[in-house]
Parts: structure tokens; C-alpha cells; sequence
């Protein structure tokens, strides 16, 4: 288990930034099409998928949605903050052994502890891959948890 500190409204400044890293592993879509119900081929079929405009198989383009809820959730403002809203334009596709930065910065705080943050999502070349902005409920007092493991499973 991983300790991990928030960062509550009154600490965040404008300009904070932080990053979230993750290589992107066949499991990781197979995972995403199970728990998402998203089974499009070009997805999971590769011969599909070599037919495609890709030209190959590409990740669900939430799945970097939902890294960027791991980033917010774990990272800046860290637990305890509430997605509120998240707006995302997808740049470029996202291929099966990609490394992704999410970057988060923080824009403007809000009244009644509402924030807005930038964020974009890089593959290992630097590409923008997707570019965001959230708002989010920022947490109100510091806290610091540890994060538990989901466990192991295979999906159905």
C-alpha cells in the first residue's frame, strides 16, 4: 500500500502542477472492455483493427479519462477531491504499449472550494494525446491515506 497526502483548497495555488505516469498493457484493454461493456473491435480485433484508419488496435479513448481520474483522485488535489466536470478533445489515437503522462495545472480557484485544472494527457514522445480541463470540489481539510489495491482478478 502507498501513502499519499491531498492537498486541500486553501494550499492549492494557480501554476501547481503534478504528473501521473502509466504504460498502457494488453490487460489494461481487455480490463476496460470488460468493465466498460466497450467491445468495438478496433479495440480488441486486431485483424479489425489493421482495416482501420489506425491500422491497428488503439485504447478506448476514456481509458486516458480515466487516468486522468487516477491523476486528479491520487495525485492533485489528491483523495477527497469530487469530479464536478470534465471536458476532453482525443488529439491522437493511444496504441497498446504507449507510456502516458497525465499533467495537471492547476487554473483558477473558484468560490466554495471549486477548481479548474488543465488536463492533458502525453504519450512518450511528448504528442498530446488529449487535451482536457476539469472542475472539481477540491478537499477542504489535508488528510493523508494509503491507497489499497484493487485485487487481482480475471475478467469474464
Amino acid at each position: 500500500m502507498t501513502q499519499v497526502s491531498n492537498t486541500p483548497y486553501e494550499a492549492l495555488e494557480v501554476g501547481q502542477k503534478a504528473e501521473y505516469q502509466k504504460s498502457v498493457a494488453e490487460r489494461d484493454i481487455q480490463l476496460f472492455a470488460a468493465m466498460s461493456g466497450d467491445h468495438n473491435p478496433v479495440h480488441l480485433d486486431a485483424e479489425f483493427a489493421a482495416k482501420s484508419m489506425f491500422k491497428e488496435r488503439i485504447a478506448h479513448g476514456m481509458f486516458s479519462g480515466a487516468l486522468i481520474s487516477a491523476a486528479v483522485a491520487c495525485t492533485l488535489p489528491g483523495p477527497g477531491t469530487i469530479y464536478l466536470g470534465q471536458q476532453m478533445s482525443f488529439q491522437k489515437p493511444v496504441k497498446i504499449g504507449d507510456t502516458l503522462t497525465v499533467r495537471l495545472e492547476i487554473l483558477e480557484k473558484l468560490p466554495k472550494f471549486k477548481v479548474r485544472i488543465a488536463t492533458n494527457v502525453y504519450n512518450q514522445n511528448d504528442e498530446l494525446v488529449v487535451a482536457g480541463e476539469a472542475e472539481i470540489l477540491a478537499p477542504r481539510k489535508l488528510q493523508t491515506v494509503e491507497l489499497v489495491s484493487p485485487p487481482n482478478f480475471v475478467a469474464s
